[in-house]
């Protein structure tokens, strides 16, 4: 687990403490406790690799001008042996580093040593962390929020393992409650006026109308015949729901794996109502007092926690309510399993119940602010500059299996993480089929290829590149140096996606570096330079070629060798 941006900065902080330290022992500065400073990577690296800010937080405590205590530690600074090789000061008083030759190096090196590795790091010191994500209604099938939603979730927790937390992928199926009480009711009527015909059994207009339902009730009746049509009501539902639940939810699992998401658990709401937890939640409510009575109704006191109103538990009928097996599953998640942090995936509109959901927690004495909530936007599929709402195909809704029947998966995962969660987003899909540089996830993928391609054609010359020998010290171009630099950044990207959760970091990564590597490639000849330098710079594609494979492995995105 390399990083050598970090190592480079832990070295430039003991040079200024020990020039710092000289300097007070020469009596060029005065003798006071030395302040804590900054060292940070510059956004224009024109002005140096590592800047300081350590002559202006010391001005007060030194009693004297940033520009003066700076020039006092550049000349106490021992820049021999180590990744730096000049200090230049700025006004009013900030120190800019360079990197030297030995830097790069070494850079190039840790790619090429490192290789399917590179970018790992323990940043998360192997914290359990869950992600949920998805938990797609089962009643029906996937919609364009679950697709957007999945790519965000599936390549969160990717770049979360990549950062060292302990991850878990789970689906949250939500087989119990109101939508399950729904969807046996609309089996139901579908099944009956397969018998007594539809102007005899009428489709409540609140129930499910799609035509996976008609067609669930058709192959149920060629099973069963009209065996359940003088039964109860529930006896018929019952069984309805039996038989069309698990092929809804084998559907679910069987989409979402052509997508690439293999969950590592499948929770079932309906497990919280028989192993107790929702009656436990509510009992512990209850006993803190943060319960009362209504017309019938048992109603949390949600107000007294951030909430913009009270939200009932358990209605008049005896049935708890969604909310409180939502409560539920988030004890289990803390309390029963041991969560060090959750983070739920959820579409814009559930915006309102973030803070209540919190709160909850917070109010059954575990602690709310271990749970983070990524709020989802809207996406909007476009055709021909105008907005797509059905499918060629089927002529209804578009679902995830329709775009994925229609646009290449490596497109669909890419695209849904071209922008922040927190982002609405148009989705071209003409611009998703296409294979050119316009393309963003061929462009990045072309690149990979078109590296493949040098090394194998140079290989095949009698050119191969020993990367542990290279002499990288003869990598000098600006456009050698600029690749170098964005290939070291990847640990701190990773990083900082996995700080943010958000996985379009990555994305936006992936591209920059491949626009990188063709401006060297263009600038840089690798075939017809001095063998030395060639193999060198073949040293530096085989880096960018581990990285962009890197990179693409995190976004479940393939990486082909030829295109």
């Amino acid at each position: 687990m390399v990083n050598i941006l970090e190592k480079a900065k832990l070295e430039l902080q003991d040079i200024i403490k020990n020039a710092l330290g000289v300097a007070i022992s020469a009596g060029d500065l005065p003798k006071e406790p030395i302040s804590a400073f900054n060292v940070e990577i510059p956004a224009d690296t024109k002005n140096g690799d590592f800047a300081s800010n350590v002559a202006m937080v010391s001005a007060r405590a030194f009693k004297m001008a940033p520009i003066k205590i700076a020039e006092a530690i550049k000349t106490h600074l021992v820049l021999e042996s180590t990744y730096f090789e000049r200090c230049e000061i700025a006004p009013p008083g900030f120190m800019n580093f360079f990197v030297s030759k030995k830097w790069f190096s070494d850079a190039v090196n840790a790619i090429n040593e490192n290789a399917d590795s590179y970018g790992r790091s323990n940043f998360g010191q192997g914290k359990k962390v869950m992600v949920e994500f998805v938990s797609a209604n089962p009643t029906g099938p996937m919609h364009i929020g679950n697709a957007r939603g999945g790519a965000i979730g599936d390549c969160l927790a990717s770049i979360l393992d990549c950062a060292g937390y302990d991850v878990t992928k789970e689906f949250y199926v939500n087989d119990a409650g109101n939508q399950i009480e729904k969807f046996g009711l609309s089996l139901s009527v579908r099944y009956l006026q397969l018998f007594k015909g539809e102007e005899n059994v009428p489709l409540p207009e609140d129930a499910y109308h799609g035509a996976d339902i008609i067609t669930h009730a058709e192959n149920f009746a060629e099973i069963y015949g009209d065996k359940y049509v003088n039964v109860s009501d529930e006896e018929r539902k019952k069984a309805l729901v039996d038989y069309a639940l698990p092929l809804n939810i084998s559907a679910l699992k069987e989409d979402l794996l052509k997508y690439r998401i293999n969950y590592d658990v499948w929770f079932l709401e309906s497990q919280l109502h028989k192993n107790g937890d929702v009656q436990k939640c509510i009992d512990i409510l209850k006993d803190k007092g943060l319960t009362y009575e209504l017309d019938g109704a048992l109603f949390y006191k949600a107000s007294q926690f951030g909430a913009e109103k009270d939200e009932v538990l358990v209605r008049a009928n005896g049935i708890p309510t969604y909310f409180a097996a939502d409560i539920a599953y988030h004890y289990n998640k803390f309390a029963t399993r041991g969560f060090d942090k959750v983070i739920n995936i959820w579409g814009a509109d559930h915006h309102g119940h973030v803070a209540r959901l919190k709160g909850a927690i917070d109010a059954i004495g575990l602690d709310g602010t271990k749970l983070d909530i990524v709020l989802m936007q809207l996406v909007r599929l476009m055709r021909n500059g105008e907005p797509v709402r059905v499918s060629k195909r089927t002529g209804k809704s578009i679902t995830l299996k329709d775009l994925l029947d229609e646009i290449p998966i490596d497109a669909a995962r890419f695209f849904f993480n071209l922008r922040e969660a927190s982002s609405q987003m148009d989705f071209d899909l003409d611009l998703a089929v296409e294979e050119s540089s316009q393309n963003p996830v061929y462009y990045v993928q072309y690149a990979h290829a078109r590296i493949c391609s040098i090394i194998d054609n140079l290989k095949k010359e009698g050119i191969a590149s020993d990367y542990k020998n290279c002499d990288y010290s003869l990598l000098n171009k600006d456009e050698e140096k600029e690749l170098i630099r964005y290939l070291a950044l990847l640990p701190n990207e990773i990083i900082d996606s996995a700080k943010a959760y958000d996985p379009a970091r990555i994305t936006r990564y992936s591209i920059n570096l491949a626009t990188l590597f063709h401006k060297f490639y263009s600038a840089c000849r690798v075939k017809g330079e001095e063998r030395s330098l060639a193999v060198a710079r073949l040293g530096l594609c085989n880096a960018v070629r581990c990285v962009l494979k890197n990179v693409l492995e995190l976004l479940k995105i393939e990486h082909p060798d030829k295109m």
